[in-house]
């Protein structure tokens, strides 16, 4: 993404078994902000860079095992998730995962972000 270098930090980061996912959100491959002012599409779409990421590694989804989702409004995220959540996971996940009301994200238009382990 080109703000990797401007901000100075990486996609993901992989020690030994373990693949460190940054923050992931709902952007295109030339960083541009999809779908604002829709919770459901940002949280199918940032799954969607997150499974982009893990297959640089050989990594899916199934091999996320902790995942941490920042959400503008929670209420919203909730229907959301209840919506996406399995077809994302191919199923019900088997994940540990934790959900935050954040007051906003580094770009006014996204209202989630996603950051994820995965173990190999």
């Amino acid at each position: 993404m080109p703000w990797e270098k401007e901000y100075g930090y990486s996609q993901s980061v992989k020690v030994g078994d373990t693949i460190y996912v940054s923050g992931q959100v709902s952007h295109d491959d030339s960083g541009n902000i999809v779908s604002p002012g829709d919770m459901e599409a940002q949280m199918r779409h940032a799954y969607t860079n997150i499974r982009k990421v893990l297959a640089q590694y050989g990594a899916t989804m199934d091999n996320i095992v902790d995942e941490t989702l920042f959400v503008t409004d929670m209420n919203t995220a909730f229907a959301a998730a209840v919506k996406c959540r399995e077809d994302v996971f191919f199923g019900v996940p088997v994940v540990a995962s934790t959900i935050v009301q954040v007051q906003r994200l580094a770009f006014p238009d996204l209202m989630i972000e996603i950051k994820c382990v995965a173990k190999v």
